[in-house]
Formats: structure tokens, sequence, C-alpha cells
């Protein structure tokens, strides 16, 4: 039963629809993401849980974050699901969780968020940079086997856009150089390789639940994924200022002892209660961002101008890609994103600077060129919208005007 406080709470607060007519022009703009349709659907089911996080009055590390902890182990088959404030949190909480001291040198690809590198910065480690595989955007396994050096520790691929990395080949360069293998599977809800999802092929990996991301709450959250107990007890402390955490039952009670200096790192059980609700339509969502992805690849596999369509690699049985971002790589790529904008359509640049030239890590001593492949994306690469919530008439509007932009340009 919702109380009265939850009530007053949810009652003028529905979401309005998003993506509607221009007053102006008569013309129906395309957001690059909206997620108001899904929350007007949902908003029962999301009303009632926020009602109850209200009604008792815990609003951090709850009942309702213990319970999510247990549906997201059950959805992706970890032994152990731990809910953080962020997927930027997640990484820093794994990566010292897992035993990274000062100095160590953990390879990531040059082509991601910043947070794929700064997490390592965060936790006391040394990003090392390799480049990525074309079709994948993921870490290419020639290049990061050529780029361990002796402070080599960990191996963290990124999982970008719509598939894994190949996890069978980097899985065994950590193997063979003995590196702890994690990974930041962040955009990874969902996907899975040889049977195991994202974030389970190593020591673990981590989870982002921004808004807009494949299952997306109403603003930050995140969580880590592993089947080792003795990591999962760390970063359970580590995300509770060091003391042991209470929403994992392997774990009960909370000591007031802090063994080391932890993160407050805890999620918000009004997160969570969304993230419950949206669960139930998880797999409904993936599979029209499949739908929406084929009817994009259709429409724009003629079109002169555009260099690479996204494909997922056939990674064997019990395998799945998930569109998360429905990336494109074009020419003039900026000035195509201008064309849209002028006409509604709203698009994501990802990623314009690659980590190894970002002002952030310029002590590392990289320089343009270093990673042509990585960098050849940023200039070229832009996402198209793509959430459940678009329909099919959008994606044809945004493929037309596409079209008419490089007819434009050929004349």
């Amino acid at each position: 039963m919702v109380g009265l406080s939850g009530r007053l709470i949810m009652e003028g607060s529905r979401p309005v629809n998003g993506g509607e007519a221009s007053r102006s022009t008569g013309r129906r703009d395309v957001p690059f993401f909206t997620q108001a349709e899904t929350f007007a659907d949902l908003w029962p089911l999301i009303s009632a849980r926020i009602g109850e996080v209200f009604d008792n009055g815990k609003f951090s590390h709850g009942k309702q974050v213990e319970e999510w902890e247990h549906r997201l182990a059950e959805y992706t088959g970890a032994r152990y699901a731990i809910g953080v404030n962020s997927g930027t949190d997640a990484l820093v909480l794994l990566l010292r969780a897992a035993g990274l001291t000062p100095g160590d040198g953990v390879l990531v690809p040059a082509f991601s968020f910043v947070a794929s590198a700064s997490s390592v910065v965060l936790a006391g480690g040394r990003p090392r940079f390799a480049d990525i595989d074309p079709g994948t955007y993921a870490l290419d396994p020639a290049a990061t086997e050529a780029a361990i050096t002796g402070d080599t520790r960990f191996l963290m691929p990124a999982h970008l856009f719509c598939q894994q990395a190949d996890m069978a080949a980097l899985g065994g360069i950590a193997r063979q150089y003995g590196l702890r293998l994690l990974e930041d599977s962040a955009e990874g809800i969902g996907m899975r390789q040889s049977g195991v999802h994202a974030g389970l092929h190593g020591d673990g990996g981590v989870l982002s639940f921004f808004p807009s991301k494949t299952l997306g709450a109403l603003g930050d959250a995140g969580a880590v994924l592993t089947d080792d107990p003795v990591l999962a007890e760390r970063v359970a402390a580590l995300r509770h200022h060091g003391r042991r955490g209470r929403t994992l039952d392997h774990f009960p009670g909370i000591s007031h002892e802090t063994a080391e200096p932890g993160m407050n790192s805890k999620m918000d059980d009004i997160q969570a209660a969304v993230l419950l609700a949206k669960l139930t339509r998880l797999e409904a969502d993936i599979a029209r961002r499949a739908e929406l992805a084929e009817a994009y690849s259709e429409r724009l596999a003629d079109i002169p101008g555009i260099i690479r369509l996204p494909g997922v690699v056939d990674r064997g049985p019990d395998s799945r890609g998930v569109f998360y971002v429905y990336l494109i790589e074009v020419e003039n790529r900026d000035e195509l994103v201008s064309h849209l904008a002028g006409n509604g359509i709203g698009t994501e640049t990802y990623y314009p600077v690659p980590l190894h030239l970002q002002p952030c890590f310029a002590d590392l001593g990289h320089r343009r060129g270093s990673f042509p492949v990585a960098e050849a994306a940023c200039a070229h690469a832009v996402a198209l919208p793509l959430y459940p919530d678009l329909r099919s008439s959008d994606v044809d509007l945004v493929c037309a005007e596409i079209r008419a932009f490089y007819g434009g340009k050929a004349s």
C-alpha cells in the first residue's frame, strides 16, 4: 500500500511526452534520447515502488536496493551484484577491490568515455592505452598484447555501443601475462558472449544505469558484478566508507570498524525502485532496439558519405549483442550533425577527443598518431537516436535528412 506521503509526492509529477511537433514549424522533432512514454506507461508501478520508499523512510541502502541486487544477479547470472551510485564509482571500487596498488598499469582502449581511464587514476593506477578494432570499437587483441609493459597489472576492455570485446582473445592474453581481467561493461546490460553476461568473463565488471543507458534510472546509478566472494565483500565495504555493507546477505551486519578508507557510494532506494520497475520490460526494450537498428541499417545502406554502419560480430552460440547506441561513421561528420540539429534531430558524438589526447592524460606523453584507429573513429563517428520510445516514422525522418544532406553534398 502506498501511503499518503508517497501519493502526495507522486501526484502532479507524471512525465510529459517528448518529441512533440515544434509549435513554430509543425515539424516533429526527434530528440537524441527520451524515455517520457516509457515512464508514462510504467508510472503506476514506479510510483508504487517510490511510494514505499517514502513510507518506510529508508532512502539509501534499503530494501529496494537489496531487492534490486538480487534481481540483477538473477538476470545477469552473477553470484554477486553490488549496487553503487554511478558507473564511474563502480569502476573505481572494482579496481580498488581487485587489488590495484599505486602506480599499477591498467590497459584500456584509447577510444571510450573518459571514465574508462579516469577511474584508473582515481583508484591510484596508471592508464595504459591500446588501439581498437575498427569493427567493434573495443580493444584490438594484437594491439593490446603489444602495449603490455613491465608495470601492467590489469587488463580492462570496454564494451561499447552494441557488443562486447573479443573476450576469448583478451582473456587468453590476460592469462598468458598474468593480468587481472576486469571489464568496463557499463553499457553491457543484456549482452552475452558464449553464454556469459558482460562483466563476468574475468574477475568482475560494472554496469551503469545512467538515464540514457539500455536500462536507465532517474539519475546516476551503477553496479559491480562478480563471482568472486572476496572481491564482492571488499566492494560492499568500500562503497560504505570501508564499513561492511548490509545489502548482501552473504555479508550480514554493519560493522562500525573501518578497515580502510572507502567511499560514500551507496545506491539510493529511489533509483533501485525505478530500475526494478523498468527491469520488467528490459527484454522487450532490447528487442525494440534491435528492430530500430535493423530499420536504420536498411535505410542507410546505400547512402554515399556513410563510411561504416554498425554490425554485431558473431561470437558463436549463446552470444547476443544489444544496441545501446546506433553508431555510424560518416564523412563531414560535424556538418551532418549541424544539418540534423537544424532539422530538429538530436545526435551524440562518441567520442570527439581520444583518451590519449585528453589534457588530463598529457603526462603520459602520447601524441596525435599514437593510436590511429581510435583517432579515425573520433573524427567520423556519430550516434543517431535509438531508444524504445522512438517511432519507425522517426527513423524514416532521420534517414531522409541524412540522405538529403549527402545528396546535397554530392551535387
